[in-house]
């Protein structure tokens, strides 16, 4: 149910939120609730109407932040929540995560498997009015195929594209260089690749590195129209009303940027925002008793833990960073695996609320999930890591902290952290315990998520705490380990998070790409993971259970599909179908007062729901107005 193909953030585990500044330019009507300094007055002004009657959804903006309005150089969640609103793609995806329709209404793949053709959605219009065609998705695509730096983000998904043609306004014919099982992944809400208008895309190709995309309204097609922005406070959105899979619930939609998520929650206690997506165990078992509120419990969809900068280079074997030179040594990756408590750091770190890490892809697709064999997990055991240590001739010194043999520099790592991230500083508390045990000393860096994600590209780190999502479909996910995912020579381009790079992996990627039978493709998949996993370059500490949670008096609709016996639900697509499917809560009240004999009044600027209740008058609060995500 949920999410997409796969991807994607660079991030999801970043809470570092931003700034909770109030909204520049919108003026409190009288009456409006002003937020408090701890939990940002930005909010409160977002709930502000913009005219008499219209609902606003307000919720709180990913943790990650917006790197980048440019769909094609974006990586972090937040990015692609508004461009899952704003942008369209090919196919949508249906609640157990199959493809459906969205701009393309059906398709089809020729006998040799080779070629896929997509008949689009006729009569549609990007919102400045000019059709939509077949050739928009063309150029997108081609785009993306032929320039690296268009590729920077989504490369991985059409590396196997042979070409792609409009030969009439409705019709999208891909030919694939060999046959592949996931086209119709490819271009889906969130984890796919947006689709762009290519009359207004087109003069900016040959600059597409520096071209911000920060004009408003943006010209798109989606359920949302992003009207305005501002960095690390907030994005505003209008309904499209003439949506093809359906008008949203909410007039309006505003994403919030908190510098913490204590202060998205004081927000949301106070009434000055809807609903919020990630928050962490203590809150989410502080809030469980609170009955204006929801609490929502997704099937993690992502993974937290350590990447090991083992061998920073470019795709030409050019070194590149400042990586400690003994990370590229076996022994010590895995004396860092052997000397980790996954265990206790699911007890510990999410309350009981993850399940242990092991295999690269997430517990909510099953389809694809790994563990290792009986009897060659990797386990705890700090005596079997001083062990090894000791036999590969790393020797303490009078301070307790082992010296490579090879280079001579003692054993200090730096380990970066999101800032404002308890995950993190739950786990690299635990971590510069256990190291320091076996002879390694950890300086621990608090960093920004742009600071972080600047230094993993120029590999100026030795390890890093980090996280990525992903949907139903592993090749995105798994491509960001793969030899082209390394940078270039001059920096651009690259997804890599790790600098990992093996042969025999990257012949599985493209194996796994081409099979059709979904057992035989898992059986590769899951060699994949194997070789990940004995590597000991990207360590999996944990999949944490996604923790959401929604006010029950302002809005409905936003949670998907039904809990599990163990009340579970599935992984959400919160930021499509969950922000098109939710509706105000005042409207169904407004239905009811009719029969009830209640009446709607609007007191200060703030729609007031009056109610006949035994004689008395309960009033309830409208969802607000001006502003959307």
């Amino acid at each position: 149910m949920g999410t997409s193909n796969s991807r994607r953030g660079r991030s999801a585990l970043a809470a570092c939120a931003l700034s909770g500044t109030l909204l520049a330019g919108v003026t409190l009507p009288a009456g409006t609730a002003t937020a408090t300094a701890s939990s940002s007055g930005s909010a409160a002004a977002a709930s502000a109407p913009s005219g008499q009657g219209e609902t606003t959804l307000r919720v709180k903006m990913s943790g990650s932040g917006v790197d980048t309005l440019n769909p094609f150089l974006a990586f972090f969640d937040g990015a692609y929540d508004v461009f899952a609103g704003v942008y369209p793609t090919l196919n949508s995806l249906d609640e157990q995560g199959s493809p459906g329709p969205y701009l393309a209404e059906s398709w089809t793949q020729s006998d040799d498997k080779l070629t896929w053709t997509f008949t689009l959605r006729d009569g549609l219009k990007w919102s400045d009015g000019t059709p939509i065609t077949a050739e928009d998705a063309a150029w997108t695509l081609n785009l993306i195929m032929t320039d690296a730096v268009a590729g920077t983000a989504n490369g991985s998904l059409v590396s196997n594209f042979e070409s792609v043609t409009a030969p009439d306004a409705t019709t999208l014919v891909i030919k694939t260089k060999e046959p592949q099982a996931n086209v119709t992944y490819v271009s889906v809400p969130r984890s796919g690749i947006p689709i762009v208008p290519k009359h207004i895309w087109e003069s900016q190709a040959k600059n597409l590195k520096d071209y911000k995309n920060d004009t408003f309204p943006l010209v798109g097609y989606g359920p949302w129209t992003l009207t305005d922005y501002k960095p690390e406070q907030y994005a505003k959105f209008d309904a499209n009303k003439d949506f093809v899979l359906g008008k949203p619930g909410f007039d309006h939609m505003v994403q919030q940027s908190f510098k913490s998520v204590d202060a998205a929650v004081a927000a949301l206690r106070s009434g000055q925002l809807d609903y919020i997506h990630g928050i962490n165990p203590t809150q989410f078992k502080a809030l469980q008793a609170d009955k204006n509120l929801q609490t929502i419990q997704e099937v993690g969809n992502g993974w937290t833990g350590l990447e090991i900068n083992y061998n920073a280079r470019t795709r030409t074997g050019k070194k590149i960073g400042t990586g400690h030179p003994a990370l590229g040594d076996p022994v010590v990756r895995h004396a860092i695996a052997l000397a980790t408590d996954r265990k206790t750091l699911v007890a510990k770190v999410r309350d009981g609320l993850a399940v242990e890490g092991a295999g690269y892809l997430p517990p909510a697709w099953p389809q694809w999930t790994w563990k290792p064999a009986p009897g060659e997990e990797t386990p705890f055991d700090l005596d079997q890591a001083n062990k090894i240590l000791d036999d590969a001739g790393y020797t303490k010194g009078g301070d307790g902290v082992r010296v490579d043999p090879k280079s001579g520099k003692p054993l200090e790592l730096r380990l970066g952290i999101h800032a404002d991230d308890t995950d993190d500083a739950g786990i690299s508390n635990y971590l510069k315990g256990w190291l320091e045990t076996v002879g390694i000393k950890l300086k621990i860096q608090t960093l920004s998520m742009s600071a972080l994600n600047s230094d993993l590209a120029k590999g100026d780190w030795d390890l890093l705490m980090d996280g990525w999502t992903t949907g139903p479909d592993p090749t995105f996910l798994l491509g960001i380990q793969t030899c082209a995912a390394l940078p270039k020579d001059d920096g651009t381009a690259g997804n890599t998070d790790s600098f990992f790079c093996d042969e025999k992996y990257d012949e599985l990627f493209n194996k796994q790409r081409t099979t059709f039978d979904q057992a035989e493709r898992a059986k590769i998949v899951g060699e994949m993971q194997s070789i990940l996993y004995k590597a000991d370059v990207n360590q999996m500490h944990f999949n944490h259970n996604m923790l959401d949670v929604a006010r029950t008096d302002t809005v409905t609709g936003i949670v998907t599909g039904q809990p599990d016996a163990q009340g579970m639900y599935p992984a959400q697509s919160y930021s499509f179908w969950g922000y098109l499917k939710a509706t105000p809560v005042a409207a169904k009240a407004t239905a009811a007062k009719e029969e009830s004999g209640g009446s709607a009044l609007w007191i200060g600027g703030v729609a007031l729901l009056v109610i006949l209740v035994g004689g008395g008058i309960a009033l309830k609060r409208r969802s607000g107005a001006d502003d959307r995500e």
